[in-house]
């Protein structure tokens, strides 16, 4: 009995000792940010939502009027949105789509010193395409679309929170 415990704990020890942990809430180096984004960006507003959520005490400044009073900017310079055909059938019809998502991004402390430079950020997805059901397909679309700005979102609050102060 006492060697299939002491068995079992030297079993187990590895599995402790790996280092594995959850991510769990991002830690921000500024404590304030102000997020400058094209009017009407989903991508922009996701972001946001994220960003007040992710608990902590960082603010989400999104008023113009208070710009001066945050740490860090991030300029979301640009958000757009392709669909590409890349697949044809013999008789010239769209086979195959490619849907993509770029944002170009940048973040700066309140003094203009950069944190980080102008970055473009990709997300693609291949989809099938028929004309005979076009509307779900175009459904399809708008839902790989939300799922590649969730993704973008997710990519670039890591990428903040490896900002170190400067």
């Amino acid at each position: 009995m006492r060697k299939r415990s002491l068995l079992m704990a030297l079993g187990a020890a590895p599995l402790a000792a790996c280092g594995f942990r959850l991510r769990g809430m991002p830690q921000f180096a500024f404590r304030s940010l102000y997020v400058q984004a094209p009017g009407g960006s989903l991508l922009a507003r996701e972001l946001v939502r994220q960003l007040q959520a992710s608990g902590g005490q960082l603010t989400v400044i999104t008023d113009a009027a208070q710009m001066t009073q945050a740490e860090a900017i991030l300029d979301l310079l640009s958000e757009q949105q392709e669909r590409v055909a890349v697949g044809l059938s013999a008789a010239g019809q769209v086979r195959e789509l490619q849907l993509r998502l770029r944002l170009r991004f940048r973040l700066r402390g309140q003094q203009g010193q950069e944190w980080i430079g102008e970055t473009e950020l990709l997300q693609q997805r291949d989809i099938s395409y028929n004309e005979t059901i076009a509307l779900s397909k175009e459904g399809e679309e708008a839902m790989l679309y939300r799922n590649m700005r969730s993704e973008l979102v997710q990519q670039l609050m890591r990428r903040l929170a490896a900002v170190k102060s400067q």
